[in-house]
């Protein structure tokens, strides 16, 4: 149990899955990539929302109409 914690330890201290390049033009891909996908997420989230305020609206006319039609029926 020691000898796999000393290894999953010494895995994280020295993260060799991490790689910071020297040539920093090489984040440049990568922040596009990041930008495009932010955008993406973004436009989707308002989307969304706009989409959920139709369904809202038209669930409030629905339940009105339904309560107006309940009113008339037991006048």
């Amino acid at each position: 149990m020691f000898s796999l914690f000393s290894i999953f330890n010494s895995f994280v201290l020295y993260m060799p899955f991490l790689y910071f390049p020297e040539d920093k033009s090489e984040y440049i891909p990568a922040g596009i990539t990041m930008s495009f996908f932010i955008l993406a997420a973004i436009l989707t989230f308002r989307l969304i929302k706009k989409i959920s305020k139709k369904q809202e609206a038209k669930t409030k006319e629905l339940e009105e109409q339904l309560n107006r039609e309940h009113q008339k029926k037991h006048l």
